[in-house]
């Protein structure tokens, strides 16, 4: 790993990249905004080429004009910055459980985090030695009503956020179990905050069953799921206690203060 990231060059090979970089730090420097003059100053850029990468960061919200000649960071390096240590810091603090409770149920677990209408799968925990096994590629994108960590959290959205998630996806489905109507979709969500679990019973893929618990930061919000995939045939009633465990013992390594039995809506 660390020959790797030797080998990378120090600086950008894109010339606008590199400027783009010395724009940010600029701004990073001040907590207020920062005129145009003075960002020229700073990076030895000409006021005009200044302006042009400025004006194309402001478009993507990286960086924000509260008013004219003047540039401070935008919400999107917020937005992504917690996107990112809510997933460093929930991977950290789960591969050693999710290991362990792979040792115990020989069957792949799953670390998933939410991004917009889809589930992300973060992290894994299999052994190639499991026989037939289910497992998820980490980068792997599944929509939230398909899958048993992405009803966790429709679960937790108010009811009228998950009217709107159906209006925008249509509740397309995979296989012949796919929820794809809203009212199906209402009940099943209400087992799940009941249950504090969910599941996925062959609606992502034929053949394949799910189950997941919700893994919760200090603030008590829910931003990951724990679950386990396997054959329809082979999934076993006695992994959720030792699911809802190892998914407590995440929640409490990342400062949440109670277990959770079920499921509330987010705020």
């Amino acid at each position: 790993m660390n020959k790797r990231s030797d080998s990378l060059p120090s600086t950008p090979t894109v010339q606008v990249i590199e400027r783009m970089f010395h724009l940010l730090e600029v701004l990073a420097s001040r907590e207020e905004p920062v005129s145009l003059k003075e960002i020229s100053e700073k990076t030895g850029l000409h006021p005009s080429t200044a302006h042009r990468i400025l004006n194309d960061l402001t478009i993507g919200r990286f960086v924000d004009r509260p008013e004219a000649g003047s540039y401070r960071l935008g919400m999107r390096l917020l937005e992504l910055g917690n996107l990112v240590k809510a997933r460093l810091s929930v991977r950290d603090a789960a591969l050693v459980p999710m290991r362990e409770l792979h040792k115990q149920i020989q069957q792949p677990v799953n670390l998933s985090v939410r991004q917009g209408d889809e589930i992300v799968y973060v992290e894994r925990a299999y052994s190639e030695r499991s026989g037939m096994q289910v497992v998820r590629a980490i980068g792997g994108r599944a929509p939230l009503h398909l899958t048993s960590v992405g009803k966790l959290f429709l679960a937790a959205d108010e009811p009228q956020r998950v009217r709107a998630y159906a209006t925008r996806t249509g509740l397309a489905g995979n296989t012949r179990n796919s929820l794809t109507q809203l009212t199906s979709l209402e009940r099943e969500l209400q087992q799940c905050r009941q249950a504090g679990l969910a599941r996925d019973n062959e609606e992502l893929e034929l053949g394949v069953r799910c189950m997941a618990a919700g893994i919760y930061d200090d603030q008590s919000k829910l931003v990951a799921g724990l679950s386990i995939s396997a054959p329809a045939d082979r999934i076993d009633e006695s992994w959720v206690p030792k699911l809802r465990a190892t998914a407590a013992e995440i929640s409490a390594a990342l400062g949440c203060p109670t277990v959770h039995s079920g499921l509330g809506t987010s705020r």
